[in-house]
This record gives C-alpha cells, structure tokens and sequence, in this order.
C-alpha cells in the first residue's frame, strides 16, 4: 500500500492556479516532515518545496518562491501545494514525499515514502 496519494492536477493556461493536495495513510504523519518534487520529461527530479513536521518552517526552491505555498494539516494528515501564476516551464509530475525528520532535506534521495505522482501542465 502506498503511503502518499497525490492529486489536484490538471490542465490550466499559464497565469492559472492549481492546488496539490497529498494525503498519508499508514505513517505517523506528523512525525515527518513533507516535500514536494516534481519531474518534466527529459529532466531530473527536482525539489519544490518542503514543510517541517510542526509547520512552522517551510522552504522553496527559487523557482516557486513568491508563487506556491507549502501546507499541511496534521489533524487531517494531509500535505498541499497552492501553485499561483503557473508558467510552461512548471509542467511536470509533481510527487510528494515522506522525509523522518523533523525539518526535511531538498535531496529527493533522503525520503523515505513517495506518492505515485500527478501530471501538472500549463500551456501557453
């Protein structure tokens, strides 16, 4: 069974939003912290954004600062991605991961559970 099930993707035109949401099943999610990563066609994986397992800190990737926010909800066990302003270049499956610790690591090789991934595509 797979811990981590992603959705909320989709198509949107560029300057669109689309909101990913992850949710844990069989973990004891507060005991990790939460990354998002996503992958394009041709490309590595690559960090996004991540979230300490309390909430109180999160991190982004240069390229999402300013657009996407980083969410979770311990009482639901659920993780969310807010993407503001979608450009071309975010298309991707975007993947969320489980990391035990208490901060989390932008080294996708470090967690330890992933989710099976979501298509995202803006078109211009």
């Amino acid at each position: 069974q797979v811990p981590l099930i992603e959705s909320g993707g989709g198509l949107v035109q560029a300057g669109g939003s689309l909101r990913l949401s992850c949710a844990a099943s069989g973990i004891t999610f507060s005991d990790y912290a939460m990354g998002w990563f996503r992958q394009a066609p041709g490309k590595e994986r690559e960090f996004v954004a991540l979230i300490s397992r309390s909430g109180s800190i999160t991190y982004y990737a240069d390229s999402a600062k300013g657009r996407f926010t980083i969410s979770r909800d311990n009482t639901r066990n659920t993780v969310a991605l807010q993407m503001n302003s979608l450009k071309p270049e975010d298309t991707a499956v975007y993947y969320c991961a489980a990391d035990k610790s208490a901060v989390g690591t932008t080294t996708w090789g470090r967690y330890d559970y992933w989710g099976q991934g979501t298509q995202v595509t803006v078109s211009s």
